[in-house]
């Protein structure tokens, strides 16, 4: 049997729904882990995961537990870009290194934040952070701190806003 693109991406993001439904914080932190893991070949739907359990459960916790997990999987780009180094290194020596001192000049911390915070994968700034050799540490820190904004942001939307959509749709919301 075979499943359509599509098909696939909504199996996904419904046994993501029902994991977090059965595992609660532990499976939100979980699947933001496997979303962030996941690099751009294969995106994990994690980020509406915030906003929809931020609405039943408590949302700050929601928030710290999806950034925490989506930091910690963040290093598979970091990795990935530590990894192909060498190569990239052998043919562009020259022109990493210019790029490796612009994005320390112009804030590379801030930059790493800005880029986390958008609902964009950002697999590619820590596939960039790796083979730049950024210091580990404060990528976690700027990742997990883009990360919290995001999801908290999303958490408490869902949370404040969720009466009105369980109203307007007519359903009824909880995790036990």
């Amino acid at each position: 049997m075979r499943m359509s693109l599509t098909g696939l991406f909504v199996s996904v993001f419904a046994n993501s729904y029902a994991f977090v439904y059965k595992w609660g914080y532990i499976g939100i932190f979980i699947a933001s882990l496997m979303g962030s893991a996941s690099l751009f070949i294969f995106p994990f739907p994690t980020s509406t995961l915030p906003f929809v359990f931020g609405g039943v459960l408590n949302p700050f916790l929601i928030g710290v537990l999806a950034a925490f997990g989506g930091a910690i999987g963040e290093f598979t780009g970091y990795l990935l870009g530590l990894g192909g180094k060498e190569l990239l290194e052998k043919k562009y020596s020259e022109q990493l290194k210019k790029a490796k001192r612009m994005f320390e000049r112009y804030g590379s911390f801030f930059w790493i934040i800005i880029v986390v915070i958008t609902p964009f994968p950002t697999d590619i700034a820590g596939i960039f952070c790796g083979i730049v050799k950024y210091d580990l540490k404060k990528f976690f820190l700027a990742v997990f701190i883009g990360k919290l904004i995001f999801a908290l942001t999303l958490a408490y939307a869902g949370h404040y806003s969720i009466e009105w959509i369980r109203d307007f749709f007519k359903i009824s919301l909880s995790v036990n």
